[in-house]
């Protein structure tokens, strides 16, 4: 199974779009966003996916109720700031990365595969056996670049995409 991954769209809309547009071309199954949508109006693209959508909040989502409220009229979880996601045989932990708290309970080795945003820089590594992977940014603010990722759960290997 292909998992798509994504992080920090930041109210970007046409980058948006495109993301929707890369996921749809890779036939990705499930969609993990690591957080920072930011406003509600940026909901309506992913009622174009094919895929459901599991998300989490970051340090840029103020208006959680309402964010969770939209983004389900677009099968679009949002729960909070973790949420643990058991698929393909893999258990993951997917944050944003800006809550030590959340990070530390990520990284505790109860999970296979750590999916996180936050900082704005795609990467994928491993560290004490787990796959931990940043899909970088959709909105491209910080580093100019616009990227999601890959995650393949049968192989344990991910990848990023530029857009």
């Amino acid at each position: 199974m292909i998992i798509g991954l994504i992080s920090d769209t930041h109210d970007r809309l046409p980058l948006i779009e495109r993301a929707v547009k890369r996921l749809k071309e890779e036939r990705v199954k499930l969609v993990l966003h690591a957080g920072d949508y930011v406003s509600p109006f940026t909901a309506k693209p992913y009622a174009e996916l094919d895929a459901p959508m599991i998300g989490v909040f970051g340090n840029n989502c103020a208006m959680t109720e309402e964010l969770k409220r939209v983004y389900a009229e677009v099968d679009a979880d949002l729960r909070g700031y973790f949420a643990e996601v058991e698929e393909g045989g893999l258990r993951i932990a997917l944050t944003h990365g800006h809550l030590k708290s959340e990070m530390d309970k990520a990284m505790s080795g109860d999970y296979d595969v750590v999916v996180t945003g936050h900082i704005h820089r795609a990467s994928i590594g491993e560290e004490n056996g787990i796959l931990v992977i940043n899909p970088g940014e959709v909105c491209g603010y910080l580093t100019g670049s616009s990227t999601v990722a890959f995650l393949d759960t049968e192989k344990r290997f991910a990848w990023v995409s530029e857009l």
